[in-house]
């Protein structure tokens, strides 16, 4: 089914109409963060204006409103991944809490010096740094999946490294960086095959295409509602019950108590027992109101358009003399992001040209480095896309990365012919008017 893109685009009345340096905004940075909807935002202030009550505490009627409200969201996600149950479903601030939560709640009891975890070498920090630090505070170690040439993983090295020491396996589901799209239930079956733990990190996924936790294999699935159309501060950690009744609380205090003594304290049942103090009510319902938007505009079909744009958009850009695309070719591989370089222009200086034509993308190295030195690069420019954008935009975007080419071959001839990264950020974009090339 072909979505109406015009139609979804009414939904998102102000900002994706609004006027960025004079020109019409055109906005493919969705990979670090989806707008939202007019229904997200409504939903925000009629919980304020109507219902704004603490949950989980109260008799007032107000109180019961809010709690209902937000624990009817639990159910939505469990529906939404097909969770086991809405019990299974924790609220964090975003994805790196969910995975900390584990680090710590798990990670500090059941690793033991010389245990093994995991991970791939695409992993954004994220999924990189807190494992780094548990390794090291218990003497375990870490081992990873390397890259190939493609952008892909090297399944071999997966097979070779899994053995009876492995503890743990934590992979991301898309790459945020490339939009590789990794084989996850054959990670779950390497896990299970030697009792280890297998989590994975949906922040990437769950926005995109169609998240199935039975399908995947997964036990423990992450995500945020920020890059899914919903407001920040809000993410979610899904894993069986049996997991989470054995694990401690990650914080401690109100709310996550059953019973307190002075000298001693009793955990509530979960998922509460990981849920100190006053949670983020509103942004949680506000975020229950997008998964119903993207329920109702179907997973697949998300998953087709912005097939459908990555194909349109590849197409264009291999027509760009020196642009150089990282991550699959195949495109069944690959989610709705293009991670690329131009001749030897600084990706921060590609962003700011395009920034001058009204086109928000991201550069830099995405916050994965390792992967970024696999392929020796700095960082890149990385355009990611999401059910309101247009092939029209992709077209505008090639322009303007035909300006830019013009504009650095034209400021520094000598530069962009040399296998140097240009360093323009501070002097050349201040004294010439690229705007007006």
């Amino acid at each position: 089914m072909s979505l109406d893109i015009q139609k979804i685009r009414n939904d998102f009345p102000l900002i994706l109409n609004r006027q960025v340096r004079g020109k019409p905004l055109i906005y493919f940075d969705n990979a670090a963060t989806s707008q939202k909807p007019r229904c997200v935002i409504d939903s925000l202030v009629h919980y304020y204006e109507h219902s704004n009550a603490n949950i989980h505490r109260g008799i007032h009627t107000l109180s019961q409103e809010a709690t209902d409200q937000y624990e009817e969201v639990r159910k939505k996600i469990a529906k939404f991944v097909h969770a086991s149950t809405p019990s299974s479903v924790v609220f964090t601030r975003n994805t790196t809490e969910s995975i900390n939560l584990v680090a710590y709640a798990w990670g500090r009891k059941n690793i033991q010096p010389g245990d093994e975890i995991l991970l791939t070498e695409m992993e954004h920090h994220s999924n990189l740094v807190p494992w780094q630090i548990l390794a090291q505070e218990k003497g375990a170690v870490l081992k990873f999946v390397h890259l190939n040439e493609d952008g892909t993983l090297n399944l071999d090295e997966l097979q070779k490294n899994v053995n009876s020491r492995t503890k743990l396996i934590s992979v991301t589901h898309v790459s945020n960086a490339l939009g590789t799209i990794n084989p996850i239930r054959r990670f779950a079956q390497m896990a299970h095959s030697v009792g280890a733990l297998f989590l994975v990190d949906a922040a990437q996924s769950a926005p995109h295409i169609p998240i199935d936790m039975r399908v995947l294999g997964c036990d423990i699935l992450v995500f945020s509602a920020h890059k899914m159309l919903g407001p920040t501060g809000v993410g979610v950690l899904v894993a069986h019950e049996e997991f989470l009744e054995e694990i401690a609380p990650f914080m401690s205090g109100g709310d996550m108590i059953r019973e307190v003594w002075l000298d001693r304290s009793t955990w509530n049942d979960i998922p509460h027992k990981f849920e100190a103090g006053t949670p983020n009510i509103a942004d949680v319902i506000a975020f229950g109101v997008a998964l119903d938007y993207l329920q109702q505009i179907g997973m697949e079909n998300i998953r087709l358009h912005e097939q459908e744009l990555v194909e349109y958009a590849v197409k264009q850009l291999l027509n760009i003399k020196g642009l150089k695309i990282y991550g699959p070719e195949d495109h069944s591989l690959k989610s709705g992001v293009i991670s690329f370089n131009l001749g030897s222009i600084h990706p921060h200086d590609l962003g700011t040209v395009l920034d001058e034509d009204g086109i928000a993308v991201r550069a830099g190295h995405h916050c994965c480095q390792p992967l970024m030195r696999r392929f020796g690069l700095s960082g890149t420019t990385r355009a990611s896309f999401y059910i309101y954008n247009m092939k029209e935009e992709i077209d505008k975007f090639v322009k303007s990365l035909d300006r830019a080419k013009m504009l650095f071959d034209a400021c520094a001839p000598s530069m962009s012919q040399s296998a140097k990264p240009l360093q323009m950020d501070s002097n050349l974009l201040k004294t010439k008017k690229i705007g007006k090339l």
